[in-house]
């Protein structure tokens, strides 16, 4: 294999087209922060992901292993997007009540669901108006003593974060398309402890169908963001019009998971 050759696969590996999900949490997004990005209208999308312990956010419930994700997500109106998640768990010794047999397996899943509405669209008021939404993750679970937000360790909500989102494309023409998102994320949890301002970029080309080189790089979309924990790269690739998705992540720029999601169009 050439450099030449090289270069394109890591290309293929971390790119995609179109809007994107977030496989960390099976919704809109970026790569592990929230943005203010909608999927069409009637978009059904299912998927999983192979995640790094170290984007997990409790290492003593998930260990040192990777872990699978499964969700699927609904975008039932243009303003409102909702999901379902789960997050395999394996036993281990002191966690829960797990028996020595199981140790090492896949035996539970944390169950979480999200949900997203947008509260202003890009450009309504004047064109440099950026679009606006908000959202939760994981709002429901909490501790037997608890609220949804408790500090409680008995709490289970170790997905939960409340957010607002804003988001602001600008067009090059014959170049592509630059999405600037920032949000203030926020959960009282201190095993997560999102709390804070969150940003974020993702660039892809629009360049003339001139080339298969031009054709391949229209689908690149790179992504880069500060989660308001960890600085994270990577991007996302479409196959067959955005309807088979593989993305790629390196979260603290060097833990790698990698995913697939398949969205459906109902209308």
């Amino acid at each position: 294999m050439n450099k030449h050759s090289f270069l394109l696969l890591i290309l293929l590996v971390f790119v995609n087209i179109d809007l994107f999900g977030q496989f960390s949490y099976g919704t809109t997004g970026l790569l592990h922060m929230p943005t203010a990005d909608m999927q069409k209208d009637k978009t059904f999308m299912f998927g999983g992901g192979l995640l790094n312990p170290e984007t997990m956010p409790s290492k003593e419930w998930w260990g040192n292993y990777y872990t699978l994700n499964y969700y699927v997500n609904i975008t039932i109106f243009p303003w409102l997007e909702i999901g379902y998640m789960c997050m395999l768990v394996k036993a281990k010794p002191g966690v829960y009540h797990w028996v020595p047999s199981t140790y090492g397996k896949f035996v539970n899943q944390d169950r979480s669901f999200h949900g997203r509405i947008r509260v202003w669209k890009e450009g309504w008021w004047k064109e440099w108006t950026p679009q606006i939404v908000i959202g939760a993750n994981d709002p429901t679970t909490g501790s037997w003593k608890g609220g949804v937000s408790s500090d409680d360790e008995r709490y289970n909500g170790f997905f939960c974060r409340y957010y607002v989102a804003l988001s602001k494309h600008f067009e090059f023409a014959n170049y592509g398309t630059l999405g600037i998102h920032s949000a203030y994320v926020f959960n009282r949890k201190e095993v997560n402890h999102l709390n804070g301002p969150a940003l974020g970029a993702n660039y892809h080309f629009s360049l003339p169908k001139t080339s298969f080189t031009n054709k391949l790089l229209n689908g690149v979309n790179l992504i880069a963001e500060y989660d308001s924990k960890r600085i994270n790269i990577g991007g996302y690739y479409s196959f067959w019009k955005d309807k088979i998705n593989i993305y790629g992540d390196l979260y603290q720029c060097k833990h790698p998971s990698v995913g697939l999601n398949f969205k459906v169009h109902l209308k």
